[in-house]
């Protein structure tokens, strides 16, 4: 049985990268510093701005909050909240929002809102 000679033309698969983000002039995480002294604003918000997926955003923060801390200012986290009950998620520690509201199960939750303060 004989072989035949196919050649692949194997290239890594990845993305191409977006039409304004072929040279990024700062870094996502100085991005998103400079996008929370301008005001409160989601993981949704941010990521829209910043131009990274919105499941990113909240690992970037934690280091965002670590960093902020050398320069005298603190991340404010406004809790996300139950749109049902009201409950507010003030205990909450994750940057992510959560799935359910521990009073009433529901799921019609909003999403907390970051913001920096010197």
């Amino acid at each position: 049985m004989q072989r035949s000679s196919v050649s692949y033309n194997l290239l890594p698969m990845h993305k191409p990268a977006a039409a304004g983000s072929a040279a990024r002039e700062t870094t996502v995480r100085e991005s998103l510093h400079h996008a929370l002294l301008e005001g409160a604003a989601t993981a949704r918000d941010l990521s829209k701005l910043v131009g990274i997926p919105e499941h990113d955003v909240a690992s970037h923060l934690e280091h965002v909050e670590r960093s902020l801390s050398h320069k005298g200012e603190t991340l404010v986290v406004d809790p996300a909240a139950c749109l049902d009950c009201g409950f507010e998620f003030t205990r909450r520690h994750r940057f992510t929002r959560p799935s359910a509201c521990p009073n009433c199960r529901g799921r019609r939750i909003s999403f907390p809102r970051f913001r920096v303060v010197r």
